[in-house]
């Protein structure tokens, strides 16, 4: 059963989607997944659509949500802050906790790139959180960004695309708007999988807000609730090694698993090799009764 939410986050509307199984009975508890979108994405793309019904399928309550200033939720359209994003999801966890059917102490974050760095930032400075699946997602947004900056002069002309963005803001004291592309690249095969409503113009503070979002620093304070960590093994948007630092900083119990044969987005493609290492996960770590 999937019925719609909203609720507040810092005072803007956020809103997104619950999925209820339907053997669910009064007063029973069952563990909650949040899963959390991609950059400039939305709770209709292809990731969020695919996993969320698949959890309920298993017996698990699964929400997906628009960040704000993405999909219907209010906020400025296109201005995603990573710590905006993780006060979004610290919010979502304080209101979805309180539902009906919810146990507070099953709360399990599931991200997916970008919403995989909010995920593990959010998992390791938040005690609410019961455990952390991240998918394709990164820990050091600096790193991440050389290197899915590392062609000859693309480092250069992104750090110029910055110092262009400060000086605008400081003589028009307005951010100066970018293309997704200049901030995440991702090849032209790839781009069709972009859900209709992707987010494609935003504020240069945008990329800024990337460069210093560091869920590394924070990653080792989840032990001892358990860490998931999926990634294709040759990914052409985020690059494998930023979840191989991720692994090197967290603590156990964690796991890491590099699938081949997929790229970015995998969770949309209903891989059964993933969505048997994640159904696994869940019936260690949080089995349901």
């Amino acid at each position: 059963m999937e019925t719609n939410i909203s609720f507040k986050s810092d005072g803007v509307d956020i809103v997104g989607v619950m999925h209820r199984p339907d053997d669910l009975k009064p007063g029973e508890k069952r563990p909650l997944i949040i899963a959390t979108h991609g950059f400039g994405g939305s709770k209709i793309d292809g990731s969020m659509a695919t996993v969320c019904p698949i959890l309920c399928d298993w017996g698990y309550i699964a929400v997906r949500f628009d960040s704000r200033g993405c999909g219907e939720s209010g906020g400025e359209r296109g201005r995603v802050i990573c710590m905006d994003q993780v006060n979004d999801l610290g919010n979502a966890i304080d209101w979805l906790a309180t539902q009906d059917n919810v146990d507070p102490d099953q709360i399990i974050l599931l991200g997916d790139s970008l919403g995989a760095a909010v995920s593990l930032y959010t998992g390791g400075s938040n005690d609410k959180v019961s455990g952390v699946i991240a998918v394709g997602g990164w820990g050091n947004g600096l790193e991440k960004s050389k290197l899915q900056h590392a062609g000859e002069g693309a480092w250069d002309k992104y750090q110029d695309m910055l110092k262009r963005g400060r000086e605008h803001k400081a003589k028009t004291g307005e951010s100066m708007k970018v293309h997704r592309f200049d901030i995440v690249p991702i090849p032209m095969h790839m781009r069709d999988q972009l859900p209709d409503d992707a987010i494609m113009e935003f504020p240069v503070d945008t990329a800024e807000s990337i460069c210093s979002f560091m869920p590394i620093n924070v990653i080792g304070n989840l032990a001892p609730r358990p860490l998931l960590l999926m990634h294709a093994a040759t990914d052409a948007v985020t690059p494998t090694d930023s979840t191989l630092e991720v692994f090197q900083h967290a603590n156990l119990p964690k796991d890491l698993i590099l699938l081949s044969g997929l790229d970015h987005f995998p969770l949309g493609t209903a891989d059964k090799r993933l969505y048997n290492v994640l159904r696994d996960w869940l019936d260690l770590h949080f089995a349901l009764k």
